[in-house]
């Protein structure tokens, strides 16, 4: 079992920004983003089976030299977003040096792998290229994404040139995370569900496949021979799922609006699949936590075919910590029989 956004919703001090930190610059101080990332951990012992780095998908923008500010109570904002083709040339042009801009991303998985000592793997992840693009393009989080679909419909060429510039630089920041110390990758394709099927084949699987297909390449020039599980999750994209599961990557996540018989049956035992339980879930008693982590885990297979358990996506910052160790506990309790 792992939580897709660790320590976010965590009542100690340290994971809301003390001593007048912003979002961006807490994760930019190792210390503090690795003491974030084992606080699930140390809290939920025994019950949570992996780390994941606190980090944000958003410092590949940042990477490539686009200013991204976290504004309290809106969420991301890009004062300079990509209007239009001179906007973008700017960023193409930038020459990214992933180790030295993510420096300190490294670090802070460095310092966790140590202090974890071999209890829990550690994550490293990363943003979708098209997700990356749509905050890009649109400032921010979008109800419309009219900027983002004006981009791949009146411009799709320098969209595709976006995109792969995005790529390119996802490829080495996963793998140089594997360098410094995570055991496995996720990436995050969260607005893939606003494409159509038809644009989602043209203007994100291409460019998750190459991740797929690139970062084991990557990192044998890295000197890094062993296989590193990769996790790919396009959130919403329920037409993708059989094409997600002939992808190149060995997990593929789910939201909580799939069915898990039906997802089971397309993917026919070809991926471990990973989901799916609707965190609003653990909002109700114990009662009904109980009833839904029972309906999702024998959805599964039972323990029969290869699974993880997980939420349909990340934890909300006003759950109950002690109700979502009760979520873990039931979870290990009905998985193991």
């Amino acid at each position: 079992m792992l939580d897709n956004a660790p320590g976010r919703s965590l009542p100690a001090g340290i994971s809301r920004g003390e001593n007048n930190r912003d979002f961006f610059q807490t994760c930019r101080d190792a210390e503090i983003a690795s003491e974030i990332t084992i606080q699930p951990v140390r809290r939920y012992r025994g019950l949570i089976d992996a780390a994941i780095i606190f980090s944000d998908i958003l410092v590949i923008p940042q990477a490539m030299g686009m200013r991204v500010e976290m504004l309290e109570g809106k969420g991301p904002h890009f004062p300079e977003p990509l209007r239009n083709p001179e906007d973008l040339q700017t960023v193409l042009d930038y020459k990214v040096d992933v180790l030295k801009e993510l420096d300190w991303a490294f670090k802070a998985i460095t310092m966790t792998r140590i202090k974890l000592d071999g209890e829990v793997p550690l994550f490293g992840f990363c943003g979708g290229p098209w997700t990356l693009m749509v905050y890009m393009t649109e400032g921010g989080g979008s109800r419309l994404f009219r900027f983002a679909k004006q981009w791949i419909n009146m411009y799709p060429e320098l969209s595709h040139k976006l995109l792969q510039k995005i790529t390119d630089v996802a490829v080495e920041f996963l793998s140089q995370q594997v360098v410094a110390g995570a055991q496995i990758l996720q990436v995050f394709e969260s607005w893939g569900g606003e494409l159509s099927s038809v644009d989602f084949d043209e203007f994100s699987l291409p460019y998750l496949r190459q991740i797929a297909e690139r970062v084991p390449k990557r990192l044998q020039e890295l000197g890094i021979m062993e296989q590193i599980p990769m996790i790919v999750f396009a959130k919403g994209s329920w037409y993708a799922l059989d094409k997600l599961c002939c992808s190149g990557f060995d997990v593929v996540s789910l939201d909580w609006s799939w069915d898990p018989r039906e997802a089971v049956k397309i993917n026919k035992n070809r991926v471990t699949l990973q989901g799916n339980l609707d965190p609003g879930v653990m909002y109700g008693s114990k009662e009904v936590i109980t009833k839904k982590v029972k309906q999702m885990i024998e959805a599964f297979g039972g323990g029969k075919s290869r699974y993880i358990v997980n939420f349909g996506h990340g934890t909300h910052p006003f759950m109950d910590p002690d109700v979502i160790k009760f979520f873990l506990e039931e979870c290990h309790r009905i998985g193991s029989k």
